[in-house]
């Protein structure tokens, strides 16, 4: 892991997740438990409307959460109900929390490739539905990270299960003084809650 990562990873732990935020979270540790017991690869799919800021952001943390506390055979992935862009104040919010980031295509919906640690494989970030190829078909947990896209996608096809687990967006400051701010609140949001999830796996 990288150094400026293991700092902010050591700061995220100190975080208390709340008891309600517990109770929206635990049907998705259930999900994970399950398959390590079985031995089988556990797929989640983080969806949001436009995959461009909290599907990413929840991708990003889960993976590294489940390599923190060595679970294996975890594959993240993320997708929306459609395809725009990964926000680039996404990219720039990780790159300060520790991530080594590479932006691989000069696109309107770039590629990026994320990673937290040398020894692993890059996550491979660009916005997509959550259907696309590059994502699983079945055999997965579907996460809505967004009040729209649970609305919208009231099946998600091939999804084993879902979890509600929602995320104010940070996009409603975008253009303020507040926004470096919001989005590095909303990231250690996102990390702390994957923080939790992933430690409770045994």
């Amino acid at each position: 892991m990288y150094p400026n990562l293991e700092k902010t990873i050591k700061s995220i732990s100190l975080i208390e997740v709340s008891k309600e935020r517990k109770e929206v979270l635990n049907p998705l540790v259930d999900f994970i438990q399950n398959k390590v017991n079985s031995n089988q690869d556990i797929r989640l799919n983080f969806i949001c409307t436009h995959n461009s800021r909290r599907s990413h952001l929840s991708q990003i943390w889960a993976q590294t959460m489940a390599f923190q506390f060595t679970i294996d055979k975890v594959f993240c992935y993320s997708g929306g109900t459609e395809a725009t862009a990964m926000f680039p104040k996404v990219a720039e919010t990780l790159r300060n929390q520790g991530f080594q980031i590479d932006k691989i295509t000069e696109t309107k919906n770039p590629i990026y490739e994320i990673r937290f640690d040398e020894s692993q494989a890059p996550i491979t970030c660009f916005s997509k539905v959550y259907s696309d190829d590059f994502n699983p078909k079945s055999n997965f947990g579907a996460i809505m990270t967004c009040n729209n896209a649970d609305e919208v996608c009231p099946i998600v096809f091939g999804a084993e299960a879902r979890f509600p687990v929602k995320y104010n967006d940070p996009k409603a400051f975008d253009g303020t003084e507040l926004m470096d701010e919001k989005y590095a609140e909303r990231s250690l949001e996102i990390a702390s809650e994957m923080y939790y999830v992933f430690s409770q796996i045994k």
